[in-house]
């Protein structure tokens, strides 16, 4: 368990179109993973996003995640935690 802001929230839409969620707003099956980059590598090696949103995940998206993951942990240590 860890705190709602420290978390992401990874969407499917009904077009089993998958998305990062940064509002946490979007609409579909969501899941939500850690903003530790290690905790993404994890989660692709479990593939427990596929066994949480019902379907395979391309290894595009999990480079799109890790790129936003690595981008929140910049911007959080370089303007702290608001």
């Amino acid at each position: 368990m860890q705190p709602k802001k420290e978390l992401v929230r990874v969407v499917i839409n009904k077009e089993k179109n998958i998305s990062v969620d940064p509002t946490g707003k979007k609409p579909g099956r969501g899941a939500y993973v850690s903003l530790d980059p290690s905790k993404i590598e994890a989660a692709k090696n479990s593939k427990v996003l596929e066994k949480s949103l019902g379907t395979s995940v391309p290894e595009e998206f999990y480079e799109e995640l890790y790129s936003y993951v690595d981008h929140q942990k910049a911007r959080k240590e370089l303007f702290g935690d608001k």
